[in-house]
């Protein structure tokens, strides 16, 4: 995928461009975390629901994100745990515990994911699962603070098993899903150079404190929010 040759290194939340995937070795200062995640584009409170719907190929895809009361500590950080469940007409498929954490400049970071895949109904394996400090894995950057249009960062680094990049494209952008119609979104391209047709286009927006779209730039697929609530 484009740009699969960027690294970054990240000192105290900041990110530059590197030379090469070894370079990049962020410094992460536990004190300057918090699990308030109140990013306005990512705003993350306690009891937050969050669903999505898509069509594709399999069937109705459903996505259930909830943000649970309790926490995990990973290299010294307290994350919170962001649940998401995604089900293919009604049939569990993926459930996901994803653990982020705010930097004091407010970007949110991504500090490892728990993947339990279910096949049938039935649990299958953890594969895609990783936990930042462990065998090599590195947190990322899930979305930054300040929303510069051309910034790149890695969303996590997990060598040949967690790659993923992101890159603010456009700011400003109005949304309509489902859900509403959103203002001042951010649209964020999102890749992997483990894999060449995972390419999204992600639309965050304040309106939503979080995602409002997603659309495979491959598949063609658009995952939209159509509900937004606490527990």
């Amino acid at each position: 995928m484009k740009h699969a040759a960027l690294a970054f290194t990240v000192a105290c939340g900041l990110v530059t461009t590197g030379a090469m995937a070894a370079d990049y070795k962020p410094i992460i200062i536990p004190a300057e975390f918090s699990t308030t995640i109140n990013n306005p584009l990512f705003n993350l409170p306690v009891g937050k629901l969050m669903v999505y719907e898509a069509k594709t190929d399999e069937g109705l895809e459903r996505v259930e994100i909830r943000i649970r009361q309790e926490t995990r500590k990973i290299m010294g950080v307290e994350t919170v745990v962001y649940n998401d469940r995604v089900f293919v007409d009604n049939q569990l498929v993926e459930e996901t515990n994803d653990y982020l954490a705010q930097h004091k400049d407010g970007s949110v970071w991504y500090f490892g994911e728990v993947v339990d895949n279910y096949k049938d109904g039935k649990f299958l394996d953890h594969k895609g699962g990783w936990i930042a400090g462990e065998n090599g894995a590195l947190p990322g950057v899930w979305i930054k603070g300040k929303q510069v249009v051309g910034d790149s960062y890695r969303m996590e680094y997990y060598k040949g098993q967690a790659e993923d990049m992101a890159e603010v494209k456009e700011t400003g952008l109005t949304v309509k899903v489902a859900a509403g119609t959103f203002e001042n979104c951010v649209k964020v391209y999102e890749w992997t150079p483990l894999d060449a047709d995972s390419k999204e286009d992600k639309y965050y927006c304040p309106g939503a404190g979080g995602q409002a779209l997603s659309v495979h730039l491959v598949e063609n697929n658009r995952v939209e929010l159509v509900k937004v609530a606490s527990d």
